[in-house]
């Protein structure tokens, strides 16, 4: 069943976001498991070696769990590409509607496509999509302070600080604390939309 907003796929230059295909599998696995040292640290506590965790049959389970939480209306899952090629994910997931209409933003993107402006790009598509199509109003993102590159990318983006978590989620083998970002509709109003402000932010770089 069709839920607002999914499925969907976006695209802007060479950044795409699409759904995840069985045929992913392979090349999830191989991004996943070459990226440890770069994506384990901000990660969920592990329940299995990074090996296991991120094989293809790992990847089949993932699969499942995205596409049942697609239809429920709990999520939209976004495969990364970049020119073609799978290079991570944004998801956006614990969507609640009614009154809340909100989701919580989540991204990984791998290493070596890392400074190229993907998952910047991305977050706006994901953020106006939502907006319009997906009928929310509220888009959160929380990160550990200590991660930097994923600060920036929501720093570069507008998003407002508004929140400290004290051990908001257990993460690399203990409970972190996380800042909280978070935009709006009202945000954009006069601006076109997130894309139309990263297009801008860029050019006046």
């Amino acid at each position: 069943m069709s839920q607002p907003g999914w499925p969907a796929v976006l695209s802007d230059g060479p950044v795409t976001l699409r759904p995840y295909r069985r045929s992913d599998a392979r090349t999830w696995s191989e991004v996943r498991r070459a990226n440890e040292q770069w994506l384990g640290k901000w990660e969920p506590t592990p329940y299995g070696t990074w090996h296991d965790l991120n094989s293809v049959a790992a990847f089949r389970a993932v699969h499942a769990d995205l596409r049942r939480a697609a239809r429920h209306g709990t999520a939209m899952p976004f495969a990364v590409c970049y020119e073609d090629q799978l290079v991570g994910q944004l998801t956006l997931g614990n969507i609640v509607r009614r009154a809340f209409c909100s989701g919580y933003a989540g991204y990984w993107v791998d290493s070596r496509q890392a400074g190229k402006g993907i998952i910047p790009t991305a977050l706006a598509l994901v953020v106006d999509h939502a907006f319009r199509a997906g009928g929310l109003h509220r888009i959160e993102v929380n990160i550990r302070p200590d991660n930097l590159a994923s600060r920036r990318v929501v720093e570069k983006l507008g998003f407002r600080q508004e929140a400290y978590h004290h051990r908001y989620l257990h993460i690399d083998g203990d409970w972190r604390d996380h800042l909280g970002y978070a935009m709006t509709t009202e945000d954009l109003a006069t601006e076109g939309g997130l894309l139309e402000r990263w297009h801008k932010t860029k050019a006046n770089a």
